[in-house]
């Protein structure tokens, strides 16, 4: 059909005169009509970009929350799945610091009676990763999830108790060592004080709250001379930054369970060893540089006398951490709100057998079949304390804690994994 223009203007020129006016008036419609032709066509182009924009941010989005270490419709049944309970009267916890040494050993347990576990690290590089990877690669095949991610993101800390309604959390994750406090101090601060903060944050306003259980340290007993050290004992005297955000940590825990109505156990570990263990502590070490013929140091404390730890093996750790979930009792709050006073508990776990470090040494010796080139000198003032003896009468009165492996029989089982671990089984003498 013609256009109200074709039929106005014949579109044979030349066919009758159309006068001045006529001509103006056709300009403009022309104009007007070309202008509001672009106008529309800016408003399409607009239109259309903003759809396009629109629709990427919703892909990007959706790329980013399938894409991301946690979050999206299959990992929450991952989550759920190694939350599972299969055991009557069993529990769901979260472990935090799953992939370290006692965060491994307490999932394994836990998973073998029953339990259902979920773990979360953050895998820093304190010291090597691919030890924690390979933690994690043992917990995957007995079924365990371990998320990754800080201690300090709250939005997945809500997530994982969205997901799960975990019955206790083992608090293990921290940044460990005395020494490299005064290397970065900052990460002492993040992790032991600001990261349990924020995990205390998120237990206190679950519903229902868990039951915590996290780990303090001997390290608390600080320059205290007093043996063997006993809960009782003053704690005022910390030797070490990373003694003094443990110390801060039993603070904190014990305000949030008497505002809060929390269940808290702290347990002050004494010096932690067996297989997976930490490559910075000593026994680790020596381990390593005996095998490879380089020198170890050994300190000394004044007047030339001998350090001397209260070693304790991983599995007598492990009985431990099970038995103080096993009697946490329960939280009394609600939503963030304290309903009545819910336990709050501290003890030693350690074996109550002192040892001198020139001992572990010479018990290594034997294992290893190979003499260390030592080097012995006096300690520095990096914060290690001259010795530590833990008294643990209140952890055998309230769950029976017992320990049973002593450092001889501890030592040889930490030394087969480590020839197995690092390939030192096909070497002569070292089977």
């Amino acid at each position: 059909m013609p256009s109200l223009e074709d039929e106005l203007f014949p579109s044979t020129p030349g066919k009758f005169k159309v006068d001045r006016a006529h001509n103006m008036n056709r300009q403009f419609h022309r104009c007007f009509a070309s202008t509001s032709t672009m106008f529309l066509w800016a408003l399409f182009l607009i239109a259309l970009t903003a759809s396009y924009l629109s629709f990427q941010s919703f892909v990007d989005s959706g790329s980013r929350y399938f894409s991301a270490s946690w979050g999206g419709i299959q990992w929450e049944k991952q989550v759920r799945n190694s939350a599972q309970i299969h055991r009557s009267g069993g529990m769901s916890v979260l472990v935090t610091g799953a992939a370290g040494f006692v965060g491994t050993h307490v999932s394994l347990a836990l998973k073998k009676r029953g339990d259902g576990v979920v773990g979360l690290d953050n895998f820093n590089n304190y010291y090597d990763p691919s030890l924690k990877k390979a933690r994690k690669s043992l917990l995957n095949s007995h079924g365990i999830l371990v998320v990754e991610g800080d201690l300090n993101d709250a939005k997945l800390l809500a997530k994982l108790f969205d997901v799960v309604a975990f019955t206790h959390v083992m608090h293990l994750a921290a940044q460990a060592g005395v020494r490299y406090a005064m290397e970065n101090p900052n990460s002492y601060v993040h992790s032991n004080i600001a990261g349990l903060v924020t995990l205390l944050e998120i237990c206190k306003s679950a519903n229902p709250q868990p039951a915590v259980v996290w780990a303090s340290s001997s390290s608390v007993y600080g320059l205290n001379e007093k043996v063997p050290f006993s809960e009782a004992d003053r704690t005022d005297q910390p030797a070490s930054l990373y003694a003094a955000t443990k110390k801060a940590g039993e603070e904190i825990t014990h305000t949030y369970n008497h505002i809060y109505g929390l269940s808290i156990t702290g347990l002050r570990f004494f010096t932690v060893y067996g297989p997976w263990g930490r490559p910075d502590m000593a026994y680790f070490s020596f381990t390593r540089n005996i095998l490879q013929g380089k020198p170890i140091t050994i300190y000394r404390g004044k007047n030339r006398v001998d350090l001397a730890r209260d070693f304790t093996y991983i599995d007598d750790i492990v009985k431990g951490c099970l038995g103080s979930l096993d009697t946490s009792g329960k939280s009394t709050g609600s939503g963030g709100k304290k309903k009545g006073n819910a336990p709050y508990r501290i003890f030693n776990l350690g074996n109550t057998s002192p040892v001198k470090v020139p001992e572990l040494v010479n018990i290594l010796e034997r294992h290893l079949k190979v003499k260390a080139k030592r080097n012995i000198v006096d300690m520095p003032g990096n914060g290690d304390v001259p010795f530590t003896h833990a008294n643990i009468s209140l952890a055998q009165r309230e769950f029976g804690y017992k320990p049973t492996t002593d450092l001889q029989t501890g030592l040889k089982k930490f030394v087969r994994w480590y020839l197995s671990y690092y390939g030192y089984n096909n070497r002569k003498g070292l089977q």
